[in-house]
């Protein structure tokens, strides 16, 4: 992918679809006061150099019947090669993970989860993960209110905003 010089009207679009995927081109260029066309060729740029990375719609878990959401820190029994991909591979295959960082401090990985209920949650835990061949340790933290959870990232801190 080429790099990309973004300019303010780049900061305005990525801002205002970052708010509303589903913006027509028209829609878009009445809030960053761009032509349509204007916005159209900016967005396919920015599309094309990577800083939009798809369009997604935020659905609501616990409307959906996943009610349940826990913070899981995982620590790994061996570490490198095939050990770190064998996890990675189950990580990706299992629906009730929704993100998986491998991260540094005190944990290996650090795994986002939903799940219907607390059976279900602790399904996965007894029956997935800790039987995993990689899994030394497991330690889980159930969320019970969400202060933030915003996704994207501040472009108001961009040097161009």
């Amino acid at each position: 992918m080429r790099e990309m010089t973004l300019d303010e009207f780049d900061i305005a679009i990525l801002r205002a679809l970052q708010s509303d995927g589903a913006l027509t081109n028209a829609a878009l260029s009445q809030r960053v006061h761009l032509s349509a066309s204007q916005c159209s060729r900016r967005r396919a740029a920015l599309e094309t150099a990577g800083l939009i990375a798809g369009y997604a719609a935020r659905l609501d878990g616990e409307k959906l019947g996943f009610g349940l959401r826990a913070i899981v820190r995982v620590n790994l029994r061996r570490h490198g090669g095939d050990n770190d991909r064998s996890f990675a591979r189950f990580v990706e295959r299992r629906f009730e993970v929704r993100s998986a960082f491998s991260v540094s401090g005190d944990a290996d990985y650090i795994l986002d989860l939903r799940t219907p209920d607390l059976e279900a949650f602790a399904r996965f835990i007894h029956e997935h993960l800790l039987p995993h061949d990689q899994v030394a340790q497991v330690r889980s933290e159930i969320v019970l209110r969400t202060v933030k959870d915003e996704p994207g990232v501040d472009l108001s801190r961009h040097p161009c905003a």
